[in-house]
């Protein structure tokens, strides 16, 4: 595909807004044709999968059950509690950051172990596993990217591993012991029975999946465009904290942190002048549903005058991310700390974009100069 997925998956869009390929069966690139998708799971059916994934891979009243546990997981309350945890966990890293003393990679250096840290500590995992939900991610998109099927059973068999070992270390603490978000999981119910560690493992592979993939590419998508453009990063420090939370939406509209969603066509559909028939596979491809000239004016631009409407970051429909107000969290924490390091950040030598399945930028080199005027 080249270095940049994105400037290609913008002309594809152009040329062929419903393109088929042996890899993604049918992908969907425009704006008005996902969103149609997204609100449509009668027809475009989430689950893609003989493995069990709870609860993305599940429709109707079925995926209803089980989301509602997950939502259960991010309430306000929970994840506005949870705010000086991540402000300890992102003011650290970036003081490790600036005390380098010489060029630095943001994303293993930041992204990943920010992300990582972030999991664990929400889920009430000791510190000491992030390192090993960090190696998981990066062995699973290695894997995914290389199509290596034994290499992602193996990944996958351990991880599984690391999630029952938590679930074990849970149930075996004593009722006095502080309540995490791991207890909470264990005492859920469907149906009015206990969720089976398959269902749990699968929910919590889900989320740290999103959570290690997207938010450790989000961070390099952040830092990257804020080294490449200190007027913005300025009015940044200066704005109000509203503008920031615009500014992370359009940064992540040019860049997208996720670059897939897939589905499957319960039935033959009609799709700008495409037929997609039943049962196959369908991909939405976000890089360029989210620069979609038919939504975004002057789409390749960052504005920060956006109507928020239009940006779909965080999905549409009932499958739309549970997690958002947790990622807003994070990502928000995480450009204050960086706005308010001193001295500033800049580039230092060209970043490497990341190709599929990954998002934003594989490797980011940031040095560290002296105070910009008014820092």
């Amino acid at each position: 595909m080249g270095d940049d997925q994105t400037r290609t998956y913008d002309a594809l869009r152009e040329r062929c807004p419903v393109a088929y390929s042996e890899t993604q069966g049918w992908s969907l690139l425009r704006h008005a044709d996902v969103l149609a998708a997204l609100h449509d799971p009668v027809t475009f059916s989430s689950r893609v999968s003989t493995h069990v994934a709870v609860p993305n891979g599940m429709d109707g009243a079925e995926h209803a059950a089980f989301r509602a546990v997950v939502d259960r997981c991010f309430t306000p309350q929970r994840v506005a509690e949870f705010a000086p945890d991540l402000r300890r966990i992102a003011e650290s890293l970036v003081v490790d950051l600036s005390a380098a003393g010489q060029p630095v990679e943001v994303m293993t250096a930041l992204g990943e172990p920010y992300a990582a840290q972030a999991q664990c500590a929400y889920l009430g995992w000791p510190p000491a596993v992030a390192e090993a939900l960090r190696a998981w991610a990066v062995d699973s998109q290695r894997a995914t990217r290389e199509r290596d099927r034994a290499g992602l059973d193996r990944v996958a068999a351990h991880f599984d591993r690391i999630i029952v070992a938590e679930l074990d270390r849970a149930r075996a603490q004593a009722p006095s012991a502080p309540r995490t978000l791991t207890h909470q999981l264990l005492d859920e119910r469907v149906d009015g029975r206990p969720l089976t560690d398959e269902e749990l493992v699968s929910i919590v592979r889900n989320w740290t999946a999103g959570e290690l993939g997207t938010i450790s590419a989000a961070v390099g998508i952040i830092v990257e465009f804020l080294a490449r453009n200190p007027d913005v990063r300025a009015r940044l420090r200066a704005g109000p904290d509203g503008l920031r939370q615009a500014a992370i939406d359009e940064m992540l509209r040019l860049e997208a942190p996720l670059v897939t969603n897939r589905r499957r066509a319960t039935r033959p559909v009609h799709v700008a002048d495409r037929v997609i028939p039943s049962d196959a596979p369908v991909t939405i491809l976000w890089p360029a549903v989210q620069r979609d000239p038919a939504v975004f004016a002057e789409p390749t631009e960052f504005r920060l005058d956006r109507d928020a409407a239009g940006n779909l970051l965080y999905g549409r429909g009932p499958h739309y991310c549970p997690g958002e107000g947790l990622s807003r969290l994070e990502l928000g924490i995480v450009l204050d700390t960086l706005l308010a390091a001193k001295p500033a950040f800049r580039l230092a030598g060209e970043p490497v974009r990341a190709s599929a399945p990954a998002g934003g930028f594989a490797e980011v080199q940031i040095t560290w100069s002296q105070p910009e005027d008014g820092a």
